[in-house]
C-alpha cells in the first residue's frame, strides 16, 4: 500500500520537484500539491492522507498554524520540510503536532525515508536542527526539569530521547528490547501529558516546560 502524500508549499518549483521526485517512487502517492496552510488543512479534512509535507512560511495561513489544525482534526501525521531552522519555528511546529523537522536541502533519499518515519509512527529531527534547539535552550539558562515523578529507568528513557536516540539506539544503549522502550515512552507521555516523543526532549531541555 502506497503512503499518500500532501505537498504544501508556496514554490510551484519546490512543489512540482517534490512531486516528481516523490511520485517517481512506488512507495509513495502523491494526492495533491498546494501553496498554502489553509488549503493544506482543507485537503487534509476532505480526503485520504498518510503524510503531509508542509513548509513553514506560506500565504494566507502558514505552516505552523495549518500543523495545528491539521493535527487536532485529522490523523494526517505532519513532516514540516522546508529552508527555515529558526528556534520559534522549530518550537512551534513541534508543539503544534508536527512529528519531524527536516530542511529542503536533504537527498530526496533523506526525505523519503524521513516520510517513512512519520509515517510509521515515529518522530524524526535533522540532526543540526536538534542541536540549534539545544544549543539556544542552553543560552536560555533554563533550570534542569524535576524528575521526582519518574522511576530511574523513565529518566534514562527521557535523557536518551533529549539526545535525539531512536528508539532502536535507545534499546540497545539501554540493553532492553524496543517494545520496552515504547511502553516506557507511553509512560512518561502519561505523566507529562505531552502527545509525542519529540515534545519528550523539549520538555527535557527546556527544564520541564514545553
Amino acid at each position: 500500500m502506497k503512503i499518500k502524500l500532501l505537498i504544501a508549499d508556496d514554490d510551484p518549483l519546490i512543489r512540482e520537484s517534490l512531486k516528481i521526485i516523490l511520485g517517481m517512487d512506488e512507495e509513495f502517492s502523491v494526492e495533491a500539491c498546494v501553496s498554502n496552510g489553509q488549503e493544506a488543512v482543507r485537503f487534509c479534512r476532505e480526503n485520504p492522507v498518510d503524510v503531509a509535507l508542509i513548509d513553514v512560511q506560506m500565504p494566507v495561513m502558514d505552516g505552523v498554524q495549518a500543523t495545528g489544525e491539521i493535527t487536532t482534526s485529522t490523523n494526517v501525521r505532519v513532516l514540516i520540510l522546508t529552508t527555515f531552522d529558526h528556534d520559534d519555528y522549530i518550537m512551534d511546529a513541534l508543539n503544534n503536532g508536527a512529528k519531524g523537522y527536516l530542511l529542503k536541502n536533504n537527498t530526496p533519499d533523506k526525505i523519503k525515508e524521513a516520510i517513512k518515519v512519520v509515517y510509521s509512527g515515529n518522530s524524526v529531527m535533522q540532526d543540526a536542527v536538534l542541536e540549534k534547539m539545544k544549543q539556544e535552550i542552553r543560552n536560555q539558562k533554563e533550570s534542569k526539569p524535576d524528575l521526582s515523578d519518574f522511576t530511574e529507568r523513565e529518566i534514562d528513557i527521557i535523557k536518551a530521547v533529549a539526545e535525539g536516540l531512536s528508539n532502536k539506539e535507545i534499546a540497545k544503549k539501554l540493553f532492553i528490547s524496543e517494545g520496552t522502550v515504547k511502553n516506557y515512552i507511553t509512560s512518561i507521555l502519561d505523566k507529562t501529558g505531552l502527545e509525542h516523543r519529540t515534545q519528550i526532549a523539549i520538555y527535557y531541555l527546556k527544564g520541564g516546560k514545553v
